[in-house]
């Protein structure tokens, strides 16, 4: 099944259209797409962002490997640097800062009928995506470059199973988990 999506573009395009409606009823649901809680936990009062993106990571992690594990997926790492980790941080940061949305819950904001979301968020994705655009050839020989690590991944770099990480990260998530429900944040 998964092969016959692999080969058809057009129905990789449905599926993700799909999934990615979902994802967004899911943060609708959870409450990030509220400008009020994405700032609340920018100013650490309000911690829903935090536990659903660490409920987020553990699934994610888990269903990968476990589909990798079970053959019906590959894993193709994308080649990275610390360069393009800062300069990803910094556009994504000031973004997110400024407006209070991600691209995913500003996504989900606008499906809900939020102005600010709609002409901050998605014109800002616009005109932030064609400026990096246009400077990219500057930035891909320079910047970009330093500290390439390559398509590394913790298991390779650590020479182990992927589950002998995948499952300690897990229990170590479900417990930061856990105290945060605890201490009531």
């Amino acid at each position: 099944m998964l092969s016959t999506i692999h080969e058809k573009k057009g129905l990789q395009l449905v599926v993700g259209l799909g999934l990615g409606i979902c994802f967004g009823f899911f943060l609708q649901k959870g409450g990030v797409t509220q400008y009020n809680v994405i700032i609340g936990q920018l100013l650490l009062t309000d911690f829903t962002v935090v536990k659903i993106m660490l409920t987020a990571m553990i699934v994610g992690m888990i269903g990968v490997h476990l589909m990798k594990s079970l053959g019906l997926a590959q894993l193709h790492p994308k080649p990275g640097s610390f360069g393009m980790s800062a300069i990803g941080g910094l556009i994504f940061g000031v973004g997110f800062g400024t407006l209070g949305y991600c691209p995913g819950t500003v996504m989900g904001a606008v499906a809900e009928g939020s102005l600010d979301a709609l002409f901050g968020g998605v014109v800002g994705i616009l005109i932030g995506a064609g400026l990096f655009a246009g400077v990219y050839s500057r930035l891909a020989s320079g910047i970009l470059k330093k500290g390439d690590f390559g398509d590394m991944t913790f298991p390779r770099l650590f020479k182990v199973n992927p589950w002998a990480l995948v499952i300690p990260v897990s229990i170590g998530i479900l417990a930061l988990l856990f105290w945060i429900h605890k201490a009531g944040l």
